[in-house]
């Protein structure tokens, strides 16, 4: 989409960006270092808002920065992507979370991996059809946040098919077993526990909401997900040994998450460029399976109907990209390692709770409409369709 700006005439027109604005000497050193050549003229830019309708407890401000300048052969066009990430107390959301636990909660999620990474020399790493964006400027603060300049990157805007998700994942397993992005894996020094995950996340909003009788009373839950109860209550039961397998199993490089949204699919080749690095560190084998297969299913862009037969397809997909790397894994193991990645992160996690909490919200402000009503329903039955799969992989793979 095109944008029409106000020529600069000096600094601080770019008032979308408030503070994580820079001067123009700077924006034209780095529409410079973008095109390779030795300095430009700034004609005009300006700054929108990103459209973006996935909420991140990591991501503060996502921005666009488009303009003109001149490197002696008439104006053309540039276009960054500016992001602010942060540590999570920033986030709204981490006002929720009970004043007893606040300081455990801020130091149990890392936050620094996506500007290590981009100041890192990964991209040279990456295995042939995975790409990063050039970042042209990243600035860490005091206040533990950050600030990227990225290159804008072009995506195919066509949805993902399923050879789409077996390619993908055949990649993320190369970069799974990559000997030269190994070096990388654990860029972020911050500790990180799957303990961690479940005392905090799980504990405090999902398993509540499976302890909770008016959860299974809502007509949506106990139409879609009533058969699924019980098996679900048996997973709870069995909660810390399934904690115990993950910390155990054998790890390797993660995106941490790889859903499609962070895996641009770029047009005319068949490789992808990856995004949103801030969950990235080691984790268990097959652990990026899980969002590449459901992320999309999650946020209501894709139905489940077709999850069993595109999970195996990946599955055994990963595998050979493993292989590719000289990395041989049975595919027993990557089986097992994506069953209880997906229940711990997306099966257990999969009732729609939020929507419960905003459909309560909407019936206190004066009503909820049957267009939410649908919404809700479907969303419950494409939850219900991961949870179904969660639990069956993981029945199947139990050693």
């Amino acid at each position: 989409m095109k944008a029409t700006f106000a020529p600069v005439p000096g600094e601080g027109r770019r008032v979308a960006l408030g503070v994580d604005d820079v001067g123009d000497a700077e924006l034209a050193a780095m529409v410079a270092d973008l095109w390779g050549t030795d300095g430009v003229h700034l004609v005009e830019s300006g700054a929108e808002p990103v459209a973006y309708d996935v909420p991140s407890i990591l991501t503060g401000a996502r921005s666009w920065v488009r303009g003109r300048a001149d490197a002696g052969d008439g104006p053309r066009e540039f276009t960054f992507f500016v992001k602010r990430v942060h540590h999570w107390r920033h986030s709204p959301a981490f006002a929720s979370v009970p004043p007893e636990i606040a300081e455990w909660a801020a130091a149990s999620v890392p936050w620094r991996a996506e500007p290590l990474v981009y100041t890192s020399d990964l991209a040279d790493r990456l295995p042939v059809g995975l790409s990063m964006p050039r970042a042209l400027r990243v600035e860490e603060r005091d206040d533990q946040t950050a600030v990227l300049w990225l290159e804008a990157v072009a995506a195919d805007p066509v949805e993902w098919s399923a050879a789409d998700s077996a390619r993908a994942a055949r990649l993320l397993g190369r970069l799974a077993a990559s000997a030269r992005v190994a070096p990388l894996a654990a860029i972020d020094p911050q500790p990180w526990h799957v303990r961690g995950f479940v005392a905090g996340r799980l504990a405090h909003t999902v398993l509540p909401g499976l302890a909770d009788e008016a959860t299974w009373r809502h007509p949506a839950v106990r139409e879609h997900f009533g058969d699924l109860r019980l098996d679900l209550e048996a997973v709870v039961a069995d909660l810390d040994r399934l904690a115990d397998e993950f910390a155990a199993a054998r790890h390797l490089t993660a995106h941490g998450d790889a859903c499609p949204n962070n895996l641009l699919r770029r047009e005319g080749d068949q490789g992808f460029t990856l995004i949103d690095f801030g969950f990235w560190r080691p984790q268990p084998v097959g652990f990026d399976l899980s969002q590449l297969l459901v992320g999309d299913i999650q946020v209501g862009r894709q139905d489940a109907d077709d999850l069993p037969e595109r999970a195996a397809a990946c599955v055994e997909a990963y595998a050979a990209g493993l292989a590719d790397e000289g990395l041989v894994v049975p595919l027993e193991e990557v089986r097992r390692g994506h069953a209880v990645s997906l229940m711990l992160f997306n099966g257990l996690p999969s009732l729609p709770l939020e929507m419960l909490q905003e459909e309560a919200d909407l019936a206190g402000q004066g009503g909820v409409d049957d267009d939410f009503r649908a919404r809700l329903d479907h969303r419950a039955r494409q939850r219900a369709g991961i949870a179904r799969y969660a639990l069956d992989v993981l029945a199947r793979t139990d050693p």
